[in-house]
């Protein structure tokens, strides 16, 4: 398996469902990320494992003090200083926009479609297609 660094769209999902856990786990009322929170989980350049941000996102959970996890909860370094450059291909780098807005309404929005098509400012239909056209779940 492939380090998490090089699963692009991974670690948001992860981060997500690793929020969900720990707050229910810990019985703590924290239900989100901030957009800045989940750009810095996906920019950093996690060493390999999952365990990593698993980790990092239980104490964020156990230590904020807002419903909304922050950047700063997470304790990240740098914005991924070490992270290999992405294509310039302009069609490429729409697809990746895409799918990274598409994952951040849907985290926004507690995976509420309605919502989050309504925050998108398009149909539920549309989302829907979006969605499969990107491999995200509804959990995304």
């Amino acid at each position: 398996m492939p380090p998490l660094r090089d699963r692009i769209g991974d670690a948001p999902l992860l981060a997500n469902y690793f929020l969900k856990r720990f707050a229910a786990e810990f019985n703590r009322p924290v239900r989100a990320f901030t957009p800045g929170a989940l750009l810095a989980i996906e920019a950093h350049p996690w060493r390999g494992i999952v365990r990593e941000l698993e980790n990092r996102i239980k104490r964020a959970t156990i230590m904020a003090s807002s419903a909304i996890i922050r950047t700063e909860d997470l304790e990240l370094d740098g914005a991924g200083g070490d992270e290999p450059k992405a294509t310039l291909d302009l069609r490429e780098a729409r697809i990746r926009a895409e799918a990274q807005v598409l994952r951040q309404a849907l985290s926004q929005t507690g995976s509420n479609v309605s919502q989050a098509a309504k925050l998108l400012g398009i149909s539920r239909p549309t989302l829907y297609d979006l969605m499969r056209q990107h491999g995200l779940g509804v959990d995304a």
